[in-house]
């Protein structure tokens, strides 16, 4: 096995392997989710955790891992003997990949024993090799819907029960999650955003010296891995002693009345949502005082757990990002116990763990923070003003969209969107052929299977039913997709009043804010002046939309061809990255175009280009006045879409009419 870069190694990262270190101490902690750019270390960080972690009791030969020291565990695969010996292995790191069906994770019906002998014989998943281990997904934030579902019923109650192809499993299933992301990437369901009980927020260090000296590390490492793991073996053998003395000190660790008055005085000022920010803090606490080496808890240690267990659990929509005000934490705890309590000397968060000895100690800085313009209200405005070219309209409160499905059925990724055939939901038929990423549709593969029982030999004594390749049927399944919902919004000075714009902005937000919801990808592009703009490329991170949107400018010509060109460019670049993904069109207008030698015409001849190709549009006609040319629906036939007269752009005008041409019609499947 190659040798893994060590834990203690890594620079810079000091509250993600504080964290990391915490939970390894205590791990009814609930896991940590780390939030970072790319090419911070996270992945190599949590890899090197296993690796310190004390040795796991098990049986030997046991598949579901199940503790020698619990006299109430349960083995699926029946009493296990007394002469069975008991073994000490390492903790398990078991990665979940993104695209894992439920079977891989949950465990299925084992076909080889099936279709060999007869015999209806349970496959564990990931879930179960996870057992009293590490359970890692790397981008948690694209993790699908029906793997997160998974995931919180088997956090939440700490087993996994399988009912499916003639299988009736119930396993014990308690790990520690760890999941790393990039917030640019889109944004963690709320669900499983909760059950992390800590969150860190890591980004390459600014400080020339300490790059160097990740570097210099890093280039040591790939030169020398063995060499390289050797010249920490010292520190990583102090760490595993320390983490273990930590755990057996633990249950030792006097958590009084009067700390956990100021644990639930933080999290109320903090007004995070339930108690189990009040629990999570507590009991990290309690484990940075072990890991401390101390008996009783000081307000350092609840300092310390507070900013790890609150920053994800005060958002209250995905438009906040996560942070904790330190100034006004401190001014919550005072600064009248901050001595280290009884026990002797507090040498901080650092040391083994919280970085290696030579690195710098953990200073307790503060993050930025970004203040969203997202839910800015608009300005007093009691009249439409032309706005100046460039001047920016702020977004107001985004109402919530109403549902937004393409009609038809398509094939996309699953999410929670439109009518889709997709590798779960529910089974509507069978199909020949093996499952490789669907399910054994058990009952037809019987069916097919039973008429040559007789020739083939089967159901005789000793024997059960003989299948072969052909008999083999797979699930047809039904379930929901994900979509692109792609906005291209008239931004120029036929469009610019102030209060126009507001609530074209206020729209597209509340479009993002479903999106999120359904996991879905919204874009934007918008046309101005001379040219057309990606402002907001396909995403789902709504917390990158609302920014985009804050600044964007209007006034100016309108280049209305290059906005369709534009449009086209960019939905013809996402079906080549994602062909399943079905795009639906919405070209905010009032059809005039004023830029360039036959600017009219260009513009149609870009849309019904757009027609041709297929895309499902819809134009929402902005014209306003009392004399009217009617533009908007001369696009509309261009474009062949639904043409909906609209005087003033609001949030719910506009949903509505993207809700109104998406709905499945009569009839249509």
């Amino acid at each position: 096995m190659p040798a893994q870069y060590p834990f203690c190694a890594v620079v810079g990262s000091d509250d993600m392997t504080l964290a990391l270190t915490l939970v390894a101490i205590d791990p009814l902690i609930g896991g940590v989710l780390v939030r970072g750019e790319k090419g911070t270390a996270k992945t190599t960080t949590v890899r090197g955790l296993a690796e310190v972690l004390p040795l796991v009791r098990t049986y030997a030969g046991d598949r579901f891992s199940v503790d020698p020291d619990d006299s109430l565990a349960v083995c699926p695969d029946g009493p296990i003997d007394a002469s069975t010996p008991v073994v000490e292995r390492p903790v398990r790191l078991v990665e979940l990949p993104v695209g894992a069906s439920d079977d891989r994770v949950t465990g299925s019906l084992k076909l080889d024993a099936a279709l060999r002998d007869g015999v209806v014989a349970f496959e564990p998943g990931l879930l179960a090799r996870a057992h009293r281990g590490l359970l890692y997904v790397d981008e948690v934030n694209l993790l699908p819907d029906h793997l997160v579902d998974l995931l919180l019923d088997a956090a939440a109650t700490g087993r996994v029960s399988v009912e499916r192809d003639g299988v009736s499993v119930e396993h014990a299933s308690r790990f520690v999650l760890i999941g790393t992301m990039n917030p640019e990437e889109g944004e963690l369901r709320p669900q499983l955003l909760d059950r992390f009980g800590l969150t860190v927020e890591v980004a390459a260090p600014r400080d020339p010296a300490l790059r160097v000296e990740v570097v210099r590390r890093r280039l040591a490492f790939d030169a020398d891995p063995e060499g390289f793991a050797t010249r920490w073996a010292g520190e990583q053998d102090v760490l595993r002693a320390r983490l273990a003395a930590a755990r057996r000190l633990v249950p030792d660790v006097v958590l009084d009345d009067e700390t956990l008055t100021t644990i639930a005085e933080v999290c109320a000022a903090f007004d995070v949502d339930g108690l189990r920010a009040d629990l999570v803090t507590a009991r990290t606490a309690v484990a940075h005082a072990g890991w401390q080496g101390r008996t009783h808890v000081t307000r350092e240690d609840v300092r310390v757990a507070a900013r790890l267990a609150l920053p994800h659990r005060r958002r209250r929509n995905p438009f906040d990002e996560p942070g904790l005000d330190e100034d006004r934490l401190d001014d919550l705890l005072g600064n009248d116990d901050l001595d280290p309590g009884p026990d002797g000397p507090d040498d901080g968060p650092g040391g083994p763990g919280g970085g290696p000895p030579d690195d710098a100690p953990q200073d307790g800085r503060s993050r930025d923070t970004h203040d969203s313009h997202a839910g800015e209200s608009p300005a007093p405005d009691n009249a439409p003003q032309p706005a100046v070219a460039g001047s920016v309209a702020s977004a107001g409160e985004p109402a919530r969209a109403r549902l937004l499905v393409v009609r038809g059925t398509g094939e996309g990724q699953a999410g929670r969107r439109s009518r889709a055939r997709t590798p779960q939901g529910r089974v509507v038929g069978q199909q020949r052929g093996a499952p490789v990423a669907s399910r054994l549709h058990l009952p037809g593969t019987i069916t097919a299977a039973a008429p040559h029982q007789r020739s083939r030999g089967g159901l005789t004594e000793g024997r059960g039913l003989v299948f072969a390749p052909g008999d083999l049927r797979r699930a047809e399944t039904v379930g929901r997709e994900s979509n692109l919902v792609l906005l291209c919004v008239d931004a120029s000075g036929s469009m610019a009043a102030r209060r126009r714009m507001e609530q074209v902005k206020t729209a597209v937000l509340a479009l993002l804010l479903d999106a999120y919801r359904r996991r879905d990808k919204v874009a934007l592009v918008t046309f101005r002046q001379r040219t057309a703009d990606v402002a907001l490329p396909p995403t789902g991170s709504v917390e990158v939309a609302s920014r985009r949107l804050a600044d964007l400018p209007a006034g100016g010509r309108t280049p209305l061809a290059e906005g369709l060109e534009r449009s086209a460019e960019v939905l013809r670049r996402e079906a080549l990255r994602d062909p399943s993904r079905r795009p639906l069109l919405v070209v905010v207008t009032d059809g005039r175009a004023t830029f360039g030698p036959d600017a009219l015409g260009r513009a149609h001849r870009a849309a019904a280009h757009l027609a041709a190709s297929g895309v499902q549009s819809v134009v929402v006609d902005c014209e306003t006045g009392r004399f009217r040319l009617g533009l908007a629906a001369q696009l509309a036939a261009s474009l062949q879409a639904e043409h909906v007269p609209l005087g003033e752009v609001t949030a719910d005008g506009l949903t509505s009419v993207v809700h109104a041409a998406t709905a499945p019609r009569e009839g249509v499947a």
